[in-house]
């Protein structure tokens, strides 16, 4: 099995947060224009496509990215299939066994976003703390927030942190059967922010584990 790229392809006019910083790579050097060498300026969001989020970017008493470890983001999880059309409850778990520390849901959204989605498939509070009891430190989303566009309160956001759960979000899962892997996440290494970009892949399930 090859590797399984799981993060969205960041192209210019990528939708961000209605609000946030689009993306955008503004040309820097140019060899046509006499320079030694082709380079980019990058200015975006922390939470631009697919990307981590600290516990700092919705607690200022959260950790920054920098204070969590890397192995969060790296070993078994699961790709479960969830519903399109509305929240994720706790009912999605009944009849799984053995959860890994890190769950995918896949809710059918499509690789690429033309426009921001305003209505999708968020996980609920109570799938939250029920995903947190049965071992889960790790939830990954294949929409862009763990709440509803309009929330204020961040309910799912906060019911994470105190499961001690963290936070992928805008994962491509369309392509990916179910079942067990082994995911590699890395978020670029940001010092001192609340978020960051990150590549995310999936290999083959390493059994035993």
């Amino acid at each position: 099995m090859l590797p399984v790229d799981i993060s969205r392809l960041l192209t210019p006019g990528h939708p961000n947060w209605p609000g946030d910083a689009q993306f955008e790579v503004q040309p820097g050097a140019r060899i046509a224009g006499g320079d030694s060498v082709n380079t980019g300026v990058i200015r975006t969001s922390t939470h631009t496509g697919t990307h981590v989020d600290a516990p700092w970017h919705y607690d200022d008493g959260g950790k920054q990215l920098h204070e969590i470890p890397l192995d969060v983001y790296v070993g078994p999880a699961l790709v479960l299939r969830v519903a399109a059309d509305q929240p994720i409850g706790p009912g999605v778990l009944e009849g799984l066994s053995d959860l890994p520390p890190r769950l995918l849901l896949c809710s059918g959204q499509p690789p690429h976003w033309s426009d921001f989605p305003s209505a999708f498939a968020y996980p609920t509070p109570e799938f939250v703390r029920a995903a947190g009891e049965r071992g889960v430190r790790l939830l990954g989303l294949d929409v862009p927030s763990m709440d509803p566009l309009d929330s204020k309160t961040l309910d799912s956001h906060h019911a994470a942190h105190a499961a001690g759960m963290h936070i992928l979000e805008s994962l491509s899962l369309s392509h990916v059967t179910p079942g067990e892997y082994t995911l590699v996440c890395l978020p670029l290494p940001l010092h001192g922010v609340d978020g960051a970009p990150a590549r995310a892949i999936l290999l083959p399930a390493i059994v035993g584990t």
